[in-house]
């Protein structure tokens, strides 16, 4: 069996999530896919996939053994090009994922300007407040928020954001200001977090401080935490960028600015280093220009 066709096949399985689905996108047979699965695991000696009746998903070994495939897959279409005498440009579907408002607010502009220097390729976008294996997922880089864990995957910071405590100027003008964090204690207090554990907000300045924060009123959705702080009901904390043009608009105030923790980062990240494909390096480029030259995040 032709290796590269089989590593074809397993990169489309692992899309998929399916045998099937991947035979009916390949307009192939069910036995025919799982024979090529089969023979790369019985050539590297490793369980790629886990199958149960309702999915397939990658083991450990397999999860790096898709990314060697996409890359070596994505450095044989361009050598191809190249021989050909084609200029390897961008081709077929950029998936991309970003937390929800940072992906509406900043990463979906990026990826519509890129759809328009590009007009052959398609852009996906997933928005979640939640981290998710790009690999396993088939998405091709993120936007993250925070300080990098997982050092297997390239990094590009593009910006910093801050962790702001804020209000409506008449929530303010009713109920005070704080001026330390101890005084968190006598707001009303709304959370965005799906949680009902006790919230721990961490303050800097002089002194690093931990402070548990009893909220009234918790949200999952960020958006309505932040809403119901515009509309006077109490205090929220949010990322910087999500309150940004609420402050501007004069709508929200921030306090205790002082106390504010160490920024947070913002990295855009992607599992295959310098063998991404073209589509990749052409989207990181634009967007880094783009999102490190917005002063609201930098």
């Amino acid at each position: 069996m032709d290796r590269f066709q089989a590593m074809k096949i397993f990169v489309r399985v692992v899309e998929a999530r399916s045998f099937a689905g991947a035979a009916r996108q390949l307009r192939s047979s069910p036995p025919a896919v799982t024979r090529a699965v089969a023979f790369l695991e019985d050539i590297t000696g490793a369980r790629l996939l886990t199958r149960t009746t309702r999915s397939v998903t990658l083991t450990e070994p397999g999860a790096q053994y898709y990314a060697d495939c996409k890359r070596l897959l994505g450095d044989l279409e361009e050598a191809e090009a190249a021989a050909g005498g084609a200029y390897a440009r961008p081709s077929g579907t950029l998936t991309v994922t970003a937390p929800v408002l940072f992906g509406q607010m900043y990463m979906f502009p990026v990826l519509t300007e890129f759809l328009d220097l590009y007009p052959e390729m398609r852009g996906r976008a997933l928005l979640f407040d939640r981290i998710v294996n790009i690999v396993e997922e088939g998405i091709d880089l993120a936007i993250r928020i925070g300080h990098m864990s997982d050092t297997s995957m390239s990094a590009i910071k593009v910006g910093m954001v801050r962790r702001i405590v804020c209000g409506s100027p008449d929530y303010f003008a009713q109920h005070g200001r704080p001026k330390v964090p101890a005084d968190i204690g006598a707001h009303k207090v709304i959370a965005s977090t799906g949680s009902s554990a006790p919230l721990d907000w961490q303050f800097g300045g002089a002194q690093k401080i931990s402070l548990s924060v009893s909220a009234r009123l918790q949200s999952n959705s960020i958006e309505a935490a932040r809403n119901a702080a515009i509309d006077g009901w109490g205090m929220v904390r949010l990322l910087s960028y999500q309150a940004i043009p609420f402050i501007e608009a004069g709508s929200l105030d921030v306090v205790l600015r002082e106390y504010e923790p160490e920024p947070l980062p913002i990295h855009i990240v992607h599992p295959e280093g310098r063998h991404a494909p073209a589509k990749v390096r052409a989207f990181i480029d634009l967007a880094v220009d783009r999102l490190r030259s917005d002063k609201r995040i930098n």
